[in-house]
């Protein structure tokens, strides 16, 4: 909005010029999602307290401190990252920027999702929200929607590369070399990239919400996962940047890094009020939206598989749960103790704030050895 609104008159107001720099509206859109969270933040967890009473029920087959400890606090704090994310995207990205209506889509309908599932929760104090079924199909409706829209932006623009609209880019292998292959700058997978890309937006909102189990442990990774891409998206919306690294160059990715610099402002201004002990929870309001933003900015950078890599903390969340479902049903034995995983370490004896603080320390790891796939090929 404020680069419509301001940048015609740049050439009589020299200051106007710095909202043409997108690394400029990016600390823009960083800094008012963190100013809104703290502005609002304290009257919504008042008004979260009053409205919820008992607050988010607790797994009765979760770890019994959490029962003890966490009983009371009041869920839907993702409301407040929503809000303060969307306003900072809206202030500071272009609006004429398709990728940033497909990713915000995403965003709010998945939020929406997971208010609603938050709201079965609370107003029956039980921890069966919205039934599993329903709510794989409505992410895969969405998702399936989002991702032909990715593909058919980059189908019908121009300036971007032949072919890239229904390919996949694999990390670590140039683009000239997919080029000489299959006269693509990735892997082409024709009409399946749809489905394809559905899988990793509905994979990342469902295993950033298996990680929301400890106080501030998904927060972090998303920021870290949204610096990452936000990298990623200024340098392959690029073209210069884009053939010096070999990666796929993709017009109009650039603009995603505003929604990942608002992702970071929101994400710093909730961990405000979700570092322990938590005064609320994101809930799978927050935690929903948060995967489902993560998953769509990666398929529109055309970086889908990089996402295994710099999200591979929920990855490994993610797994520990199909690993011990599959363990017990097939021999009755379980793997971990407790799962997703972080319970397990729970159960193993170890103090919430270390498990937390270690996984944030993975988390930088894998983003740090996401991020060198743009320059290890």
């Amino acid at each position: 909005m404020l680069y419509a609104l301001l940048t015609p008159y740049a050439d009589q107001f020299q200051l106007f010029n710095v909202f043409r720099y997108l690394t400029f509206r990016t600390g823009g859109a960083i800094v008012t999602a963190l100013l809104i969270s703290f502005v609002f933040g304290p009257s919504l967890i008042r008004w979260m307290r009053r409205k919820q009473g008992k607050g988010q029920p607790i797994r009765k087959d979760g770890p019994q401190t959490h029962i003890i400890e966490k009983a009371g606090t009041p869920t839907m704090g993702g409301v407040l990252i929503l809000f303060s994310m969307t306003v900072a995207t809206f202030l500071w990205a272009r609006l004429d920027s398709p990728f940033v209506w497909v990713v915000m889509g995403v965003t709010l309908s998945y939020g929406a999702l997971g208010f609603i599932d938050d709201y079965l929760k609370v107003t029956k104090q039980s921890a069966d929200g919205v039934v599993g079924s329903l709510k794989l199909m409505v992410q895969f409706a969405v998702a399936l929607l989002a991702a032909y829209f990715c593909m058919d932006i980059l189908a019908q623009d121009p300036s971007a590369p032949k072919g890239i609209a229904t390919s996949v880019g694999v990390p670590f292998f140039p683009v000239r070399l997919f080029e000489e292959w299959f006269a693509a700058p990735g892997v082409p997978l024709g009409l399946f990239i749809i489905p394809f890309a559905a899988f990793v937006i509905v994979g990342a909102s469902n295993t950033v919400n298996l990680t929301d189990g400890l106080d501030g442990l998904a927060t972090v990774p998303v920021m870290i996962a949204a610096a990452a891409y936000g990298l990623i998206a200024y340098l392959v919306g690029n073209a210069i940047y884009a053939a010096y690294l070999g990666v796929p160059f993709v017009p109009g990715a650039g603009e995603l890094a505003v929604i990942c610099g608002a992702i970071i402002g929101a994400g710093l201004g909730f961990l405000w009020f979700n570092a322990p002990p938590a005064a609320i929870f994101m809930g799978d309001t927050g935690s929903l939206a948060l995967g489902g933003a993560i998953g769509s900015i990666a398929v529109a950078a055309k970086h889908e598989i990089v996402l295994a890599i710099v999200g591979g903390l929920f990855v490994l969340e993610g797994l520990s749960v199909m690993v011990q479902i599959a363990s017990f049903k097939l021999t009755g034995k379980r793997v971990f103790r407790m799962a997703p995983i972080h319970h397990h370490f729970e159960q193993l004896g170890w103090k919430e704030s270390t498990i937390v603080i270690r996984f944030w320390i993975i988390a930088v790891i894998l983003a740090l050895i996401g991020l060198s796939t743009l320059k290890l090929r």
